[in-house]
């Protein structure tokens, strides 16, 4: 059976808040990584400069012990014989009896090996232990003499703690007896040294995951705060888009009730007057033909003129609602016979200036330009108190642009900012905004400038606006 996979469906506010919590818990994660491996790696330099100060001061302590002891018994040493026995057991006598603490005494080897001195562990003595290696195959008393015949150091391996016999790691210091052939050193256990090494190393983990601990819970803060800001905005978001849609659509019912009250006016004032009068002459022209009056003639002549009164008005309220010629010509010629008509109205000198197009505007863009062009026009008849206005439609590179300009007064910036108010400039901003284009209002006290650009897909070839229109392709120029 095949396995169909599926995007999920996400909504605009889960889109939103993917949007704002994704970067932020990469931020997190990436710096709490960061921070753990910036407290581990510190956390390490510290805890091996702390064990290397802490096995330095062991050192320097052995180091001050074998001196002490050398020093206590150097008077008689210097004034010995190599083969003086009485000397050497009276040494060997001093550092028997030199023991401290509970692990620490003094030792002496022989160059061959021998123990001559161990007063915690007697069953050493007289034995040789040439070759004796701790339980990791560190070499132990060969490494002694070697070191104690170079001249002294330090040596590090595991032995038995006379306390218990649990093995543990030592740190000795080893000098020479180089006339009778000794080496003489101390050591001290550092196990309470690697305790306290891994203390530190534990507070350093429990660290560590503490502040894991407080950035998921700074993170869960932040994602809360996010989460309530995202719900409070896009609750708010949406309210406002309910709001703006309720007075949207209360503008569309208004706009199609003004353009119903209009069109019923227009036929109510003009051609209705006129066909009643076209009855009442055709109804007096029966008449006359009734009697055989010799002016019913006159009386069908006036029936006539007033019916063609009447196709004429139903034409221009026609060609106000949809002009015809905006679909048989295109938009240059619609916009000229606009702009001619609302000159011979107004009485406003209008100039139409226009750029042949290679491609031809869609129908969208038509219509809209052309409503935009009616609406300006409007405004400038009932609004700007011009007389002079310049209607420029051209194309270009980045689309096609639409330009009118008049001479009037300009434009009550209080009235533009009022949400409620300047619906014929919303208007044309809406069907701007519909074709992905833009709208620029210039204004001021020597008048306004009206732009409106559609961008360059809705601009088509001129194969396709022939194969739309069925035209020749003389009348394909906007």
């Amino acid at each position: 059976m095949r396995k169909i996979l599926t995007r999920p469906n996400l909504s605009y506010g889960q889109k939103l808040f993917l949007l704002a919590t994704l970067p932020l818990i990469v931020a997190v994660a990436a710096i709490s990584v960061l921070v753990a491996l910036q407290s581990r790696a510190l956390t390490e330099r510290e805890i091996s400069t702390l064990e290397a100060q802490l096995i330095d001061a062991k050192k320097q302590e052995l180091k001050n012990y074998v001196t002490l002891a050398r020093n206590s018994f150097y008077y008689i040493y210097g004034n010995a014989a190599p083969n003086d026995e009485f000397a050497k057991r009276k040494i060997m006598q001093i550092l028997a009896a030199m023991i401290y603490g509970q692990e620490g005494y003094f030792f002496v080897y022989d160059y061959d090996g021998t123990n001559l001195v161990s007063p915690r562990q007697t069953d050493m003595i007289n034995q040789n232990w040439a070759g004796l290696t701790d339980s990791n195959g560190v070499p132990v008393t060969d490494e002694l003499i070697r070191i104690a015949r170079s001249g002294g150091g330090y040596h590090t391996y595991l032995w038995p703690k006379p306390s218990s016999g649990v093995e543990a790691q030592m740190v000795t210091y080893v000098t020479s007896f180089p006339s009778w052939r000794w080496a003489v050193g101390t050591g001290v256990f550092v196990d309470d040294v690697i305790a306290t090494v891994i203390n530190a190393r534990h507070e350093m983990e429990t660290r560590i995951r503490r502040t894991f601990l407080y950035i998921g819970v700074i993170t869960m803060l932040a994602l809360l705060a996010v989460f309530a800001s995202g719900m409070f905005i896009n609750v708010r978001e949406r309210r406002l888009a309910d709001s703006k849609l309720k007075r949207l659509t209360q503008r569309v019912f208004d706009a199609q009730e003004e353009e119903r009250g209009r069109v019923a006016r227009e036929l109510h004032d003009s051609i209705s007057q006129i066909l009643v009068g076209v009855r009442y002459a055709v109804e007096l022209a029966r008449k006359r033909f009734a009697t055989n009056d010799p002016r019913a003639g006159e009386a069908l002549d006036r029936s006539m003129h007033s019916l063609s009164g009447a196709i004429q008005e139903v034409r221009r309220i026609s060609r106000d609602l949809r002009p015809g010629v905006l679909d048989d010509l295109g938009l240059g010629p619609a916009i000229k016979a606009l702009t001619d008509d609302f000159s011979t109205r107004t009485g406003i000198k209008t100039d139409f200036s226009t750029v042949v197009f290679r491609n031809r505007l869609d129908q969208d863009a038509r219509i809209s330009l052309y409503r935009i062009a009616q609406e300006a026009l409007t405004n400038i008849e009932r609004h700007s108190g011009a007389d002079h206005v310049i209607v420029d439609l051209r194309g270009h590179r980045s689309g096609a642009s639409l330009t009118i300009k008049d001479n009037g007064h300009g434009i009550d910036r209080d009235a533009e900012r009022d949400p409620s108010g300047g619906m014929g400039l919303r208007n044309m901003q809406e069907r701007v905004d519909q074709l992905d284009g833009s709208l620029s209002i210039q204004s001021n006290r020597q008048g306004t400038t009206i732009i409106a650009t559609v961008p360059l897909s809705h601009l088509l070839t001129p194969e396709s606006g022939r194969r739309n229109t069925n035209k020749p392709a003389t009348e394909l120029s906007e």
